[in-house]
């Protein structure tokens, strides 16, 4: 009873797949009044074109978006202020698809017609604008993406929350360039000395009779 009577996430697709049902009839003034009144009942907004599949599970869900041309597949988890946002004003696709059992962190902006691929999480506060793998994780602004595969075996059978795990591409870019600097570093000392002592033997040798 909980659940069903309140949680925001849980009515806001309820009232998508009327207003959804509508549209795809051509009763778009009808849908879009349903949609407005979702979005001032649960302050998630959701176009009543965009496709979603079974099992969307949006947790929290205020300040959500998710644009008219979105598709959204099987099991996706999507948190609070999401944009599933377009970059254009023509009549196409123009936002994202999210293939089955996609999770997207808090605050995260996904935009424009491109796709995310299955299984791969997008972490809280990303841009993501081009496509991403399956098996993909994504940080950044701009997203950047790793992928998930070799990195432990992925459960197929539960969504992956963990965002306080995500790797940091940034972070791992610079630690290895520091590596290198620091190995570039030895090399050129030893080069150095090397040089010291040829140049040491080769006085040595010249002035010999001298000493």
């Amino acid at each position: 009873m909980e659940i069903v009577l309140l949680y925001p996430g849980l009515h806001a697709i309820w009232l998508h797949r009327l207003a959804h049902a509508l549209w795809r009839n051509g009763f778009f003034l009808p849908a879009r009044g349903i949609s407005q009144f979702s979005r001032w009942l649960t302050g998630i907004e959701i176009h009543p074109g965009a496709r979603i599949g079974p099992g969307l599970f949006i947790d929290h869900g205020m300040a959500t978006v998710i644009g008219e041309t979105a598709e959204i597949g099987e099991d996706v988890t999507l948190y609070h202020n999401v944009t599933l946002g377009g970059v254009s004003w023509q009549k196409v696709k123009r936002h994202p698809t999210l293939e089955d059992h996609v999770v997207v962190g808090a605050g995260a902006q996904i935009l424009g017609p491109i796709t995310i691929g299955a299984h791969s999480r997008i972490g809280a506060n990303s841009v993501v604008v081009r496509d991403v793998p399956p098996y993909s994780v994504v940080v950044g602004i701009p997203g950047r993406v790793r992928t998930r595969k070799g990195g432990g075996q992925i459960d197929d059978e539960h969504e992956d929350l963990r965002h306080d795990r995500l790797p940091d591409p940034t972070q791992d870019t610079l630690r290895h360039l520091t590596a290198r600097i620091v190995a570039l570093e030895r090399d050129m000392r030893q080069l150095e000395l090397t040089d010291d002592s040829q140049t040491a033997d080769a006085w040595v040798e010249s002035d010999g009779s001298h000493i």
